[in-house]
């Protein structure tokens, strides 16, 4: 134990990072050729949690908040690629102002203290979404978080704050015919062009997209992106989401065959 130990020390100074990550093994049948490059998750549930245990929502919120940071680390140790959560959508400026006041606070604390939370792990922060109606706080709290972790190349996390897909598609369409005007664009409009328009840029479409709670719908998330993407859809809800339920979500993906309107030849 004290060897192991003293080789984690000296891996950790010479990496700058935690060496257990990089001892890490993948689990039985979760290979990387088996594993999705972007996952993108839907955390439902957190309300509901909490009211099957007489807590307040927020309670919920947090609970969800806090398993979010363990199913990022779980996902960095899989060599993940790219992992797109929905923070915050456009529709939930409808919750109750006391509710939405709660959220905000958390999507807050959670921007100030995400590169502490990575541990060192080198984790690209993105946010998209429309900028419109965030507080001064969070504008700045999603600058600093993008701008210091901008170099870190292992991992994209992506967070959709203020995040509607309909709303992404409409203003992709708009750019484009305020560039087109402009002379910015000529000829035709392929998938690649359009798809640079979008919040995404040219990140790789979702493989898989998981959404827990048991609802099975995107609710507006990725709807360009996700055309060809697998979902699974966990019944349990999402504070109850743990590892074991992530591997259990590729185990799925992974027996899954992916034809993208082709024909399975094997």
């Amino acid at each position: 134990m004290q060897m192991r130990q003293r080789l984690l020390g000296f891996l950790n100074k010479v990496t700058g990072v935690r060496a257990k990550q990089h001892l890490h093994h993948h689990p039985e049948g979760l290979e990387g050729e088996n594993l999705p490059r972007h996952i993108a998750f839907i955390m439902d549930g957190n309300g509901r949690w909490a009211k099957e245990r007489g807590l307040s929502r927020s309670f919920g919120h947090a609970e969800g908040s806090r398993i979010l940071k363990e199913i990022v680390k779980d996902c960095y140790n899989l060599h993940i690629r790219y992992v797109t959560v929905y923070a915050f959508s456009t529709e939930n400026w409808a919750r109750p102002k006391s509710e939405v006041d709660q959220l905000m606070k958390l999507l807050l604390d959670y921007l100030n203290n995400a590169e502490a939370d990575l541990e060192g792990r080198k984790v690209r922060i993105r946010i998209i979404g429309s900028r419109e109606g965030l507080s001064a706080e969070i504008l700045a709290a999603i600058q600093q978080v993008q701008s210091s972790t901008a170099h870190n190349m292992d991992m994209d996390f992506i967070i959709a704050i203020n995040y509607g897909g309909r709303q992404e598609i409409l203003q992709a369409v708009q750019h484009i015919s305020e560039d087109a005007k402009q002379g910015k664009i000529q000829g035709n409009i392929s998938e690649e062009i359009f798809e640079s328009y979008l919040y995404t840029g040219n990140t790789p479409a979702p493989d898989l997209l998981i959404r827990t709670s048991g609802e099975q719908r995107l609710s507006n998330f990725l709807l360009w992106q996700c055309a060809y993407t697998e979902f699974v859809f966990p019944t349990l809800l999402w504070p109850d989401f743990r590892q074991k339920h992530l591997h259990e979500a590729l185990q799925k993906y992974s027996g899954r065959s992916r034809r993208f309107g082709g024909i399975d030849e094997r």
